[in-house]
Parts: structure tokens; C-alpha cells; sequence
């Protein structure tokens, strides 16, 4: 069973050995770097749209 998104949940990780933190909302996803506002966002609906054309074989399996 699966937890709806309905409130941001933020992660830190380290990139290169860069800090970032990344957000996951209802609206999208956001990654920023430690103690700063300003990031790279895409809102779920663009991200889907640049992902690769499937072969429906996920929707099959019941995988994403």
C-alpha cells in the first residue's frame, strides 16, 4: 500500500559532494542546493512529458 502525496516532503543528499535538498509536493518535484531557495522545478505533468514513450508493459505488472 502506497502513502498519498499530500504535503511537501523534503530529503537531503549529497551530489558531488554538494549538498542539496529535494523536494517532493503535489505539484512536482524541486532539487536546491543546502541553505538556498532558488532550484531546478518541474511539475509532475512536464516530467511525464519528457519521459521516453513506454511500452505499456509497466502498466501491466502494475509497475511505474
Amino acid at each position: 500500500m502506497t502513502t498519498a502525496l499530500d504535503k511537501t516532503l523534503k530529503r537531503a543528499l549529497t551530489i558531488n559532494d554538494q549538498a542539496y535538498v529535494v523536494a517532493l509536493s503535489p505539484a512536482g518535484i524541486k532539487l536546491t542546493l543546502k541553505g538556498r531557495r532558488n532550484g531546478v522545478e518541474i511539475n509532475w505533468v512536464d516530467l511525464l512529458n519528457s519521459a521516453p514513450a513506454h511500452t505499456g508493459k509497466e502498466a501491466e505488472s502494475g509497475g511505474v
